[in-house]
């Protein structure tokens, strides 16, 4: 099957993120073992969903993981032209969802294996797919440790192949989904001042994030981010049931992303102890005043790699891209960063391209793509 067969299969299966990646994994597990390779299925607690992982090469250190995710985003309320998940192609373009985030870069990964498996490896190639990406980059950290527990010896690099139109990618923002909940006291808009409004209170915390958002930014700056700080934004909102009602309930979610050189936690750390003076002092007039601060998935770490790391000049030399860039969204490569890995983003397509109707990668794009890894496997080759 040649790249554009591949990801046509690969780009069938919608799964989204959350749901069971189990036939797409599986369909992958058999190509890749029919080409005489061994897999490894990493499923999560529930039997429903699984990453895969192999090594192709000697069982030597210094090998290098390629690493992708093989859920997508929804198509729900998106117009889109095409059947999402049925690639179509037009002049140069591969319409479908998943075509630029991410299975255009498993398609190519999947259609060097025959290359792959004739090439006199000096040092191995390792394929690491996951599932859950998109909703917090959840199974990251169980592949990851399933790698090192698997395999004696210890992989030195790391390429996650996120659409960056293949130009080397060294760094990102780290990112965490946070939930509050406000839970103040009913009563007639009249009497607020005997009430507390859970939109009142909710308004207090939004400011404070706003706050340290303009605190952070005038302390700390990284000039290769845009912006160059890092971010806490309020995405969503919910409460009350009338205007003449106090409302008792309100939730929003919000987001951070910082820069590498700042930590999630400590602001975390900050604003609950902020939200915990708000409850001694609001408890006071109303005993059952609560807030409630629920992390929608783990925090993802930022990619920090250094310029001098042998991994850029690697990566550069196989994609023939000369430069590189940071970007701010959330990825995987945080993740195999924090766990020891030299690690970079580079992949086919464009990121601007990706979570939108029409969705699209090139040919092009895939076609440099597969040129960029066997020219790994060259490198990697005696």
């Amino acid at each position: 099957m040649n790249v554009e067969d591949i990801l046509a299969k690969l780009v069938s299966f919608p799964v989204l993120g959350g749901e069971s990646n189990l036939e797409i994994i599986h369909w992958i597990k058999n190509y890749v073992e029919d080409f005489g390779l061994i897999t490894t299925l990493v499923p999560n607690n529930e039997g429903t969903k699984a990453s895969l992982h192999c090594r192709i090469g000697p069982s030597v250190d210094g090998g290098l993981i390629l690493s992708g995710h093989t859920d997508v985003v929804p198509v729900k309320g998106q117009i889109w032209d095409t059947d999402p998940f049925t690639l179509v192609k037009k002049d140069d373009k591969l319409f479908a969802r998943g075509s630029a985030d991410m299975k255009g870069y498993i398609a190519c990964c999947l259609a060097v294996l025959p290359t792959l498996i004739k090439a006199e490896l000096k040092k191995p190639i390792y394929f690491a797919f996951s599932y859950d990406e998109e909703i917090g980059c959840l199974a990251a950290p169980e592949l990851i440790s399933h790698i090192k527990k698997t395999y004696p010896e210890k992989a030195k690099y790391a390429i996650i192949g996120e659409p960056s139109s293949l130009e080397p990618v060294i760094g990102k923002k780290g990112v965490c989904y946070v939930q509050t909940e406000v839970n103040g006291s009913a009563g007639h808009s009249s009497g607020i001042h005997k009430e507390i409004s859970a939109i009142h209170e909710s308004t207090r915390l939004i400011m404070w994030l706003e706050n340290k958002m303009q605190k952070l930014s005038k302390a700390k700056q990284d000039p290769r981010f845009e912006p160059p700080h890092s971010t806490l934004h309020v995405g969503q909102i919910n409460g009350g049931v009338a205007t003449n009602i106090v409302a008792d309930y309100t939730c929003f979610e919000w987001d951070v992303r910082v820069i590498p050189t700042d930590d999630i936690q400590t602001i975390f750390d900050e604003f609950f102890e902020f939200c915990k003076e708000r409850e001694v002092k609001v408890r006071k007039l109303f005993p059952n005043f609560k807030i409630t601060n629920t992390l929608l998935h783990p925090p993802v770490p930022a990619l920090n790699t250094k310029e001098t790391d042998d991994i850029v000049a690697l990566t550069q030399r196989i994609s023939r891209c000369n430069t590189w860039r940071t970007v701010a969204y959330a990825a995987e490569a945080g993740q195999f960063h924090e766990a020891g890995y030299q690690s970079i983003i580079c992949g086919p397509g464009s990121i601007e391209q990706a979570h939108r109707a029409n969705e699209f990668t090139t040919q092009n794009q895939l076609d440099k793509c597969v040129n960029m890894l066997k020219r790994l496997i060259e490198e990697f080759s005696i």
